[in-house]
């Protein structure tokens, strides 16, 4: 019989978090398409008002206010012995770092 309640147990629950799934993934495409037509609010939340103003991350804005074009990360390729060199020199002008020499003497 504990068996049975249990199983009862879990099935509502799964039944409710897989609602709940159901309703965030609908609030969220209604966002989404609320944003890209320029309509809505501009912080895809439904329960604020849609007359309040967002603002932007100060990463994302330049020395003049106005949004960054760029990528904020650009990545270029190296290999692996020019990393290799610029660990090795970050790593021996570090200040806890004892020379060999010195270790010897």
């Amino acid at each position: 019989m504990l068996h049975l309640l249990y199983i009862l147990a879990f099935t509502v629950l799964a039944v409710i978090a897989v609602a709940n799934l159901i309703r965030n993934l609908i609030m969220f495409s209604f966002d989404r398409d609320g944003l890209r037509s320029g309509g809505g609010n501009q912080g895809g939340y439904g329960y604020l008002s849609s007359n309040r103003q967002v603002a932007p991350h100060p990463e994302l804005l330049d020395s003049t206010g106005k949004f960054i074009k760029e990528p904020l990360l650009v990545m270029r390729s190296i290999n692996v012995e020019d990393a290799r060199q610029q660990l090795d020199a970050l790593y021996e002008s570090s200040p806890g770092h004892k020379s060999e020499k010195s270790e010897e003497a």
